[in-house]
């Protein structure tokens, strides 16, 4: 079995491979980055909202994260209440619940969230998730959680926030639970949102909370300008097997 190090390499060496042969963003996604840069960076207050009132809003992908679809297809994700920060329009929240699962949606987007109840009123799962608008970084939910997952979350702030977020899931998780990350974009640009991240700065800011990774995964399943661009992460702050997709 290999190690945990050995995975981090070999994830990252496909990833800059992969990064070596993609091509350039779409031109509808690139004015969509363009004008999501515009509105987060000039007006910081109500950002979001305008992104979503604005159609700027290119990491929505208009359906479920397909490595999320194959991990719960699989049985391979805990049950449990579940956190989704920064749900956006909620396909994911709608795919994770179940009746051994219920998932909480939080966005700071009046407007996203509005999206997410509009599109999943008439899901036959309704009764096993629920969005809120909430600030993830002062929400102070009545109860823990046993299982957070972070997409296109993490890279929308910059590095000062990092440890603030890093606290909240520490915080939010129970102190058996699990993190999943989908780590995008892996890369070296400069600016953002979204920001450049990799798994090493995620562990920066995870590791004094007592989160160790227990998988570390390129993601083969990434779609359209994200593939080679993504890795998946499991984090748990308990000695654990290694798990992998």
């Amino acid at each position: 079995m290999k190690h945990i190090s050995a995975l981090h390499s070999s994830a990252l060496r496909t990833v800059s491979s992969q990064l070596m042969n993609q091509t350039t963003m779409s031109a509808p996604n690139l004015e969509k980055q363009r004008k999501m840069q515009q509105l987060v960076n000039n007006q910081p207050m109500d950002a979001w909202d305008k992104c979503w009132v604005e159609g700027a809003t290119p990491w929505d992908i208009g359906h479920a994260t397909p490595v999320l679809l194959h991990l719960i297809e699989k049985g391979l994700l805990p049950c449990g209440r579940t956190l989704v920060p920064g749900c956006g329009s909620g396909y994911d929240v709608v795919a994770l619940a179940n009746n051994n699962r219920h998932v909480v949606g939080v966005d700071i987007s009046e407007t996203a969230i509005k999206r997410a109840r509009e599109l999943a009123v008439s899901a036959p799962n309704a009764e096993n998730f629920e969005f809120l608008k909430e600030d993830f970084f002062t929400w102070a939910p009545t109860e823990q959680f046993d299982f957070i997952f972070d997409y296109t979350f993490f890279c929308a702030f910059g590095p000062q926030m990092r440890p603030a977020w890093a606290k909240r899931v520490a915080e939010l998780l129970k102190s058996d639970g699990e993190l999943l990350t989908l780590i995008f974009p892996v890369s070296d640009h400069e600016g953002g949102p979204p920001y450049a991240v990799s798994v090493l700065q995620y562990e920066k800011v995870l590791h004094p909370f007592g989160f160790q990774a227990i998988s570390i995964e390129n993601n083969e399943m990434a779609t359209g300008m994200r593939k080679g661009r993504e890795i998946v992460a499991r984090w748990k702050r308990e000695d654990s097997h290694l798990s992998f997709l």
